[in-house]
């Protein structure tokens, strides 16, 4: 793995820190790690749909969140002492993905600071198909 994670990610560990979570309850699972990009699926069913059957923006929101902390988090040398936080987060909604479907967030650093951090998130649909753009910014933080 390279210099960007402090903790090596294994999807064990990342699902298991994903459980009684909302990322979990959405159905959520980790199913790959690079060297400096995760990787999370996501069912389109009825917890995830508005009410035409198609992906909820929350939830495609829910997903990039959920992604760039868990990769914010294993950057840091010090995750018993500090923690990540999201401050902002946007998201352009570029296509419909109907129930059924599954979608796959990929999620890489655009900047990791010691305070900042800023993360870029894509979704495609089940056919590879770029569904939504997303940018979380996080904030560093020492836990209590």
């Amino acid at each position: 793995m390279s210099a960007i994670w402090k903790t090596t990610p294994t999807l064990e560990g990342m699902n298991a820190l994903s459980r009684d979570t909302l990322g979990d309850n959405l159905g959520i699972r980790f199913v790959e790690a690079g060297d400096d990009y995760l990787v999370a699926e996501m069912p389109v069913d009825g917890r995830t749909v508005q009410p035409f059957r198609l992906l909820h923006g929350g939830a495609s929101v829910a997903l990039a969140e959920t992604l760039g902390s868990v990769a914010g988090m294993l950057t840091l040398a010090d995750p018993d002492q500090y923690g990540v936080v999201g401050v902002d987060i946007n998201a352009t909604h570029l296509r419909s993905v109907w129930e059924g479907d599954t979608v796959r967030g990929t999620v890489r650093p655009v900047r990791v600071g010691n305070t900042v951090q800023s993360w870029q998130i894509d979704i495609t649909d089940g056919r590879g198909r770029l569904a939504c753009s997303s940018r979380l910014t996080c904030q560093v933080v020492k836990r209590r």
